[in-house]
């Protein structure tokens, strides 16, 4: 196989080469805060017990990185360094490599939460896990350096686009009326995945329509808090993953397994269901077991 760069594959040898068994499982772990499960547990949190608004920023822009991260590598068709030896393989992922999904959300997000909390300690960990988790990826054998670096460039890049336009967005977001806003939503979501049809893009997509949808009537409707006592707080979490785990295995053993068509259509539809639960079912049953406040 020839590779663009053959020293790539030279660097992570050389990286492995102080492989150790509290290596192994550190990188592992830290490559965990990456991934995109991982990700569907903190962004509930932050919408649920943080902060409502900054929550669905930061949601907003995951789902559109995540949706650039799959077209790019689709796109680019470029392979993971394991399939020209095996041998480095520490963790298992499959897809294209080019650019590195970890790189860049780990930029997008961790970037969004410092910029939200304007801290800079916060962004010094911010920094820190983006360096980690990049460099993971190399150690466990599952990019090239070369796809780390354009994650991380990528990841910059839309960093900086949400930090400059989001509040206009918002702002023009704000004076339209509710049904402009779920027109918007709706509109977005089905020409993205028009526009990539793939089962991953119906996954995103219908969280973005479900979310989208259910964060603005909960706006318009719940006057939902996401304040309170750190119990309060704490028990909001364990119901809302609890029915978010239900739904997600639910759903899914409703699935036909014929049909391209039919299977994208609901995935979309499944993963809509979610992103309602998440933007918009949670909140509102919180709210009913009197476990949140309303914002005065």
């Amino acid at each position: 196989m020839n590779l663009p760069f053959p020293w790539e594959l030279e660097l992570i040898y050389a990286v492995q080469s102080f492989r150790r068994p509290a290596l192994d499982l550190f990188f592992k772990s830290i490559t965990a805060l990456g991934n995109e499960e991982f990700y569907f547990l903190l962004l509930p949190l932050l919408l649920w017990c943080v902060d409502l608004a900054i929550g669905a920023r930061i949601a907003a822009v995951f789902l559109l990185s995540t949706y650039a991260n799959v077209g790019l590598k689709d796109l680019f068709g470029h392979p993971r360094p394991f399939v020209s030896d095996p041998s480095v393989k520490l963790y298992e992922v499959d897809g294209y490599g080019l650019p590195s999904g970890h790189a860049q959300l780990s930029v997008v997000v961790w970037g969004s939460v410092a910029h939200a909390f304007k801290r800079a300690r916060v962004w010094v960990v911010a920094g820190l896990l983006a360096a980690l988790i990049g460099f993971s990826r190399i150690y466990l054998g599952v990019h090239f350096p070369s796809d780390v670096l354009v994650g991380w460039l990528i990841g910059a890049f839309l960093l900086a686009a949400y930090v400059a336009l989001h509040s206009d967005i918002e702002a023009w977001l704000e004076e339209k009326a509710l049904s402009t806003q779920l027109t918007i939503v709706a509109v977005l979501s089905l020409a993205l995945l028009v526009l990539h049809t793939t089962e991953d893009v119906a996954s995103l997509t219908g969280v973005l329509l479900g979310a989208g949808v259910g964060l603005a009537l909960l706006r318009k409707h719940v006057n939902y808090h996401a304040g309170g006592p750190l119990w309060k707080r704490g028990v909001r979490y364990l119901i809302g993953i609890a029915g978010l785990i239900a739904l997600r295995f639910g759903l899914g053993a409703l699935s036909p397994g014929t049909g391209e068509g039919l299977q994208l259509a609901l995935r979309f539809a499944r993963y809509a269901v979610l992103g309602s639960w998440i933007g918009l079912g949670a909140p509102w049953l919180f709210k009913k077991l009197r476990l949140t406040r309303s914002e005065g």
